[in-house]
């Protein structure tokens, strides 16, 4: 269970080191050569990765699905990426934890799950966290707020995609389909936007892509080594890393609005992770029940 943990922590602080990067980037680069770079090195250190096993490990049963999924986690990059030009990167992190709550709004429509009265309830209190930080109405409400909560909705298809996979694939396939839509589109937009980068930015790119692609490993590590309900509530701890490095490397310092919003976003968050833990502690036991002659 510990390692769990420390595998949950290092993807947490290699995908803030990751948007850091973007962020920094977001000056000199357009976006999609950021997001260009973030899947192609990801590709690339997944399949070195793999090595040998890397044609079987292709080998899938749903190709539509995984490269679907593929697509949904580009766009939320790119609309990430592009959110950090103007927002704060503590404000673009607390948004991005709405992802949860849109998971168990979306796994009613498409994959019939159930949702009680006290999960709806987290959900429009997590709503009401994403308003709070977006500031709607105020002088201090900036429209690429937007973009980060618009990624949130495209991470929470993500993730039920990822969800619907685990039907059909291993998670190492999962994971090598993950960078290659991505990869391909951009790489076809390059002469649009290209820039040619710098020595020391050739090294900055490829840490995008590095640090998402060990980071997704780490999460793969971390969800092997122990229960989800045991290591999904230290991703909140996204938001304290995301604030310290915005602070250090930006200047950047949270508001009270999107402080209030944070605290709303992970009490929901972890209130939702409570309630599907004793769901499927209630379901284990109708199995076992069920069992007994």
């Amino acid at each position: 269970m510990q390692r769990g943990i420390l595998f949950i922590l290092a993807a947490i602080v290699l995908f803030v080191g990751m948007d850091t990067i973007a962020k920094a980037l977001t000056a000199r680069y357009d976006v999609l050569q950021l997001v260009w770079a973030r899947n192609l090195f990801h590709l690339l250190f997944i399949a070195l990765l793999l090595g040998p096993r890397l044609a079987r490990t292709l080998r899938t049963r749903n190709l539509p699905l995984q490269l679907f999924r593929s697509l949904l986690l580009t766009v939320t990059t790119g609309l990430f990426f592009l959110g950090l030009r103007s927002v704060q990167l503590a404000e673009a992190s607390a948004l991005m934890m709405a992802t949860p709550l849109i998971v168990t709004a979306l796994s009613v429509p498409l994959l019939g799950e159930k949702v009680g009265l006290q999960r709806w309830l987290c959900v429009l209190v997590g709503f009401v966290g994403a308003l709070t930080i977006l500031k709607p109405g105020s002088g201090l409400f900036q429209l690429a707020a937007l973009l980060p909560l618009v990624a949130a909705l495209s991470n929470g298809g993500y993730q039920i995609s990822t969800r619907a996979l685990a039907r059909y694939d291993g998670p190492m396939t999962t994971i090598l389909y993950t960078p290659v839509v991505g990869a391909v589109l951009a790489s076809l937009l390059q002469p649009l936007v290209w820039t040619p980068p710098t020595a020391a930015d050739w090294g900055l790119l490829a840490l995008l892509g590095l640090f998402g692609g060990v980071g997704h490993y780490m999460l793969i590590r971390a969800y092997s080594s122990a229960p989800a309900a045991t290591v999904a509530p230290f991703l909140y701890g996204t938001i304290l890393i995301a604030t310290i490095s915005g602070a250090v490397v930006f200047g950047e310092f949270p508001d009270l609005w999107t402080i209030a919003g944070a605290v709303l976003l992970v009490g929901s968050g972890l209130y939702t992770f409570h309630r599907e833990e004793v769901r499927r502690r209630q379901a284990r036991r109708d199995i076992e029940a069920a069992r007994i002659p």
